[in-house]
C-alpha cells in the first residue's frame, strides 16, 4: 500500500473540508483533501442544494473566504453567462431568483469556483485532490490518530500526518478512530433541552433526501414508471395529515397541513423575489422555492425553461437512518426510488389550477446536477455522528424562546458565528417537524475538540452540537465556518507545538488563536441584532 503525508489529512471534499484545506493553505501547509463523488463543493454542489443562509448575508456574518465564495459565483456568471444587462448591474445577483436564498444557483457554477479557489495551492505542489476516495480503517496510537487507510479507483492508499481532519458528511472517521460520538436524540437528562425526549434515541436522526433540478419544456419527458411508486403513492405518514404524494405538507413552524402550489415557468419578475426568511419561509409556491435558474435573468432564448431544484418535503426519506446501520445502501437506494417516485407523480398525477393531472413537460436535468441518473450525485444528509466535545452546543444555548431579548451564550472561546432557525425535517423516529426561533449564536471552539482524541478535528456538521442543535449548525456557511477553523487550528497547533486542547484551556493562547482568526476574516461577535 502506497504512503502519502502531509501537514493536515482532510477526509471529505464538501463545504467543510474544502473550507478546511483553504485555512491550512494559506497557512503554507501541505494538505491532502480527498472527495468521494466527482465534485468538491459537498451540500452546495454534488447533493445540489442552494446555500440556506441568514437575513444578513450580505453584510456581514460570514467568513471572508465564504464570502469571496459567494462573490466568486456572481462574478462567473457576469463573465460566462448570458445575463440581461439589468442583471449584469444588480451587485447581490440572485441567478435563480429563488426564495430559499439570496444566492440560488446551479450547481456547476459552484464546482468552477471552488476549483479556482485551489487551483494555485495544486499548481504549486502544496495540495493534492483524491477524486473517488472513501475512508475504510485507521490506525491510532494512544490518543492520537496516525494514520487514514481510504479506498478509491483500483487502490488502496493510507494517508498520515500530523493532524487529520474529519469532513465527511456522517463523521466515517469517529467509528474508525474509536473517537467517541453521538447520535440521534439525545436524552432531556443529559442535555436539559425542552425539546428533547425522556428517553435517548440513537438511532433517531433527521431525514435526508435525494434532490434534483427539472424544467419545463414543449414534449413529453415522462420518466419510466418507477418500480415502487405505488408504495411511494400512497404512502401517508401519521403526522402529514395526507398522502406524502400531494400538495398538502406539513406547517413546519405550525405543523398544521398546508396546501403549497406549483406553477412551472410563472411570469414573475425576478427582481421583485424577497429571499428573505424573518419575512417569509418562501416555500409557498415549490417551483420558485429553489430555484436555480430563472430564465428572465438571462438573455431572450438563452434558457428555454426556469429551472427547479427540487429538495421538497415530499422527498425526505425518514423511514430509516444510514448511520451506523448494515442495510445503508438500500435506504440510499429507496431513497432514490421516492425522488424518481415524485418526479412521476409530477409528470402524471399532480393536480394542476386548471382541473387537469400532470405536467409531462417536465424534464429532469442529470446535466445540471452532473450525474448520469439523473437525481444529485449524492444524498443530502442532515444530520452527522458528533463528537463527544468538550463543549456541547444545546437548544437553551440558542432557543429564541428561551433566551429572548438576551441573545444566545456568549463564548469565551467563540470562533466563528452563525444564523438559522433550529430547523429539523421529520425523523427516523417518527416524529414531525421541530422547529424552534433561534437567536444569532457564536460557535465555541470547545465543540470541535473532543474529549480525549488529541489530533483528530471536526470539520463540518460533527461537532458537538445535539440532534436539536444539528438544525440550526448543519447549513452552508456554519459548516465552511467550521471547517475553515479546523484548517487554521491546526496550522496554529504545529507552529507553536502545542494541542488544540491546550489552545482552548489556556488563555493566551486562546487570545493569540482568535486574533489569528480574526486576521484571517473569521468573525466572531455578532452585532446587536435579533433573532427570528
Amino acid at each position: 500500500m502506497r504512503e502519502l503525508r502531509a501537514d493536515v489529512v482532510v477526509i471529505g471534499g464538501g463545504l467543510g473540508g474544502v473550507a478546511a484545506a483553504l485555512g491550512a493553505l494559506r497557512a503554507g501547509r501541505s494538505v491532502l483533501l480527498t472527495e468521494e463523488y466527482e465534485w468538491l463543493g459537498g451540500q452546495l454542489t454534488s447533493q445540489a442544494v442552494p446555500p440556506d443562509e441568514h437575513s444578513w448575508v450580505e453584510q456581514f456574518g460570514v467568513t471572508a473566504s465564504y464570502r469571496a465564495l459567494r462573490d466568486g459565483i456572481r462574478e462567473y456568471y457576469r463573465r460566462h453567462y448570458p445575463l440581461t444587462e439589468r442583471a449584469r448591474r444588480i451587485p447581490d445577483l440572485n441567478p435563480g431568483a429563488g426564495h430559499v436564498s439570496r444566492l440560488c444557483h446551479e450547481p456547476r457554477v459552484a464546482v468552477a469556483v471552488i476549483e479556482a479557489m485551489l487551483a494555485p495551492y495544486r499548481g504549486s505542489g502544496l495540495l493534492r485532490v483524491l477524486m473517488g476516495f472513501v475512508p475504510v480503517a485507521a490506525e491510532t496510537d494512544g490518543d492520537r490518530v496516525t494514520a487514514v487507510t481510504v479506498r478509491g479507483p483500483g487502490e488502496e492508499l493510507m494517508l498520515s500526518g500530523p493532524y487529520i481532519l474529519d469532513a465527511t458528511e456522517t463523521g466515517e472517521l469517529l467509528p474508525l478512530t474509536g473517537t467517541e460520538y453521538v447520535t440521534g436524540f439525545e436524552s432531556q437528562a443529559e442535555t436539559g433541552e425542552p425539546n428533547a425526549p425522556d428517553v435517548a434515541d440513537p438511532g433517531n436522526m433527521q431525514a435526508f433526501s435525494v434532490c434534483f433540478a427539472i424544467d419545463h419544456v414543449d414534449g413529453d419527458h415522462t420518466i419510466d414508471r418507477p418500480a415502487a411508486y405505488d408504495f411511494w403513492r400512497d404512502y401517508q405518514p401519521p403526522f402529514w395529515g395526507a398522502r406524502m404524494l400531494s400538495w398538502q405538507t406539513p406547517n413546519p413552524r405550525t405543523l398544521a397541513t398546508s396546501t403549497r402550489s406549483f406553477t412551472p415557468n410563472p411570469d414573475d419578475d425576478p427582481w421583485l423575489v424577497q429571499a428573505d426568511q424573518r419575512v417569509n419561509p418562501g416555500d409557498g409556491n415549490l417551483w420558485t422555492f429553489r430555484r436555480i435558474a430563472a430564465r428572465r435573468t438571462f438573455t431572450d432564448g438563452s434558457y428555454p425553461s426556469d429551472i427547479c431544484l427540487v429538495n421538497w418535503p415530499m422527498i425526505d426519506y425518514f423511514e430509516a437512518p444510514i448511520i451506523d446501520v448494515p442495510d445503508a445502501a438500500h435506504h440510499v437506494q429507496r431513497a432514490r426510488e421516492l425522488s424518481y417516485s415524485v418526479l412521476y407523480w409530477l409528470q402524471t398525477e399532480a393536480p394542476r389550477p386548471d382541473g387537469g393531472t400532470g405536467w409531462p413537460g417536465l424534464r429532469l436535468r442529470g446535466d445540471v446536477t452532473g450525474s448520469a441518473d439523473g437525481l444529485a450525485q449524492a444524498p443530502y444528509i442532515r444530520e452527522s455522528r458528533r463528537i463527544r466535545a468538550e463543549y456541547t452546543i444545546v437548544e437553551q444555548d440558542l432557543s429564541l424562546a428561551v433566551r429572548g431579548d438576551k441573545g444566545a451564550v456568549s463564548h469565551p472561546d467563540s470562533i466563528g458565528v452563525g444564523m438559522y432557525r433550529i430547523d429539523l425535517h421529520p425523523s427516523t423516529g417518527g416524529d414531525t417537524y421541530i422547529d424552534v426561533g433561534s437567536c444569532p449564536f457564536e460557535i465555541p471552539l470547545g465543540a470541535l475538540i473532543p474529549r480525549r482524541v488529541e489530533n483528530l478535528l471536526p470539520a463540518g456538521k460533527n461537532i458537538g452540537t445535539t440532534h436539536i442543535t444539528n438544525g440550526s449548525h448543519r447549513l452552508h456557511p456554519v459548516e465552511w465556518n467550521v471547517g475553515e477553523v479546523a484548517g487554521i487550528l491546526a496550522d496554529f497547533c504545529l507552529a507553536r507545538a502545542v494541542t488544540p486542547r491546550a489552545v482552548r484551556n489556556t488563555p493566551a493562547l486562546l487570545a493569540d488563536f482568535r486574533q489569528r482568526l480574526t486576521a484571517d476574516g473569521v468573525e466572531l461577535r455578532w452585532p446587536d441584532i435579533s433573532g427570528y
